[in-house]
């Protein structure tokens, strides 16, 4: 009998039907990231939706039970959707926990009046329409801030280059960390690197990009990149929970996002949503036990960030206009 035990790092089914002559072509190193965090680390972790301070209780009581390790917690519906007193104690629950919180900026197109989101092309998208929608944003960003939050979540490139001036400005923090939108994310090298120039210290990508895709993104930007490992049905329900070895390989430093397919929409969010936003947040860290332990089971789950770590490392920018 083939010994099919893991003494390496492999892909999955690698030596089971490398034993029957269906063995796959060797890994080209050259197609591999060459960057990590600063601090040491390849992959870091997000559990996406928390949508509210029972949500963020359950994901932290799940994350404890099922040993899953967290970096980033993010919330989709923004600032706007929260009390101050809510901020004040999602802000105080991670920071217990040295978890970084994430939270969504302003006004964008899918609740603006404007009708072109709605029509077959999708119109302007997610972007912030108009002076008073990029004002918004900026509210709420100054807002999270001085209630203690750390990382903001944009969907609009002016939004992100206002919010990166007013950082530099010290209107904001200077350790605040913006994240651009899997709803806005880039799809190739060039994009991806003005958004990291606009100030983005990570981008979200779409969740169908190929590893191909991946490696071209890193041959000119070393910004870390987000990535759902399981996408939700609106941005395609795509579960990529086999190449997640892979990700890690070409698409370093990344943070695996742990979302979750075949699930209801919960943004805005509110309490008449309350059942199905617990019940997903707490399935949302069981996917991610799911795929640290398919890197385990290849002897691929090295490389992990210290936990408590969040700054991006020194990366490009445009200059700012005097």
């Amino acid at each position: 009998m083939t010994d099919v035990s893991v003494t390496a790092p492999r892909r999955p089914g690698e030596q089971a039907l490398a034993a029957l002559g269906l063995g796959a072509p060797a890994l080209d190193p050259a197609d591999a990231s060459p960057h990590s965090f600063p601090g040491g680390g390849r992959w870091r972790t997000e559990v996406p939706s928390c949508e509210g301070p029972e949500a963020l209780a359950v994901v932290l009581k799940e994350s404890s039970r099922l040993d899953v390790p967290v970096h980033r917690i993010s919330q989709g519906s923004g600032v706007w959707m929260l009390t101050d007193a809510e901020i004040t104690e999602m802000v105080e629950a991670t920071a217990e926990r040295d978890i970084e919180l994430c939270l969504f900026t302003g006004p964008r197109g899918t609740w603006d009046i404007g009708g072109s989101i709605r029509t077959d092309s999708h119109g302007a998208g997610l972007r912030a329409r108009g002076h008073d929608a990029v004002a918004g944003c900026v509210e709420d960003a100054v807002r999270a801030t001085e209630l203690g939050v750390k990382c903001l979540l944009v969907a609009d490139e002016g939004v992100l280059w206002t919010l990166h001036r007013a950082r530099a400005a010290g209107i904001l923090p200077a350790d605040t960390t913006l994240k651009v939108s899997a709803l806005v994310g880039p799809v190739n090298p060039t994009s991806f690197a003005v958004h990291e120039q606009l100030g983005a210290d990570s981008v979200n990508v779409p969740s169908d990009l190929t590893l191909a895709h991946l490696t071209e993104i890193r041959r000119v930007s070393a910004a870390p990149m987000d990535m759902y490992i399981e996408a939700p049905d609106d941005l395609g329900g795509y579960v990529r929970m086999y190449e997640v070895a892979e990700l890690i390989r070409r698409g370093a430093p990344v943070y695996l996002k742990f979302g979750l397919a075949k699930a209801p929409g919960i943004y805005p969010y509110g309490h008449h949503l309350r059942e199905v936003a617990l019940a997903t947040a707490k399935e949302r860290v069981r996917r991610g036990r799911l795929a640290l332990d398919l890197l385990a089971r290849h002897g691929a789950d090295g490389d992990m960030a210290p936990l408590g770590s969040r700054l991006p490392g020194d990366l490009r920018r445009f200059d700012i206009p005097s």
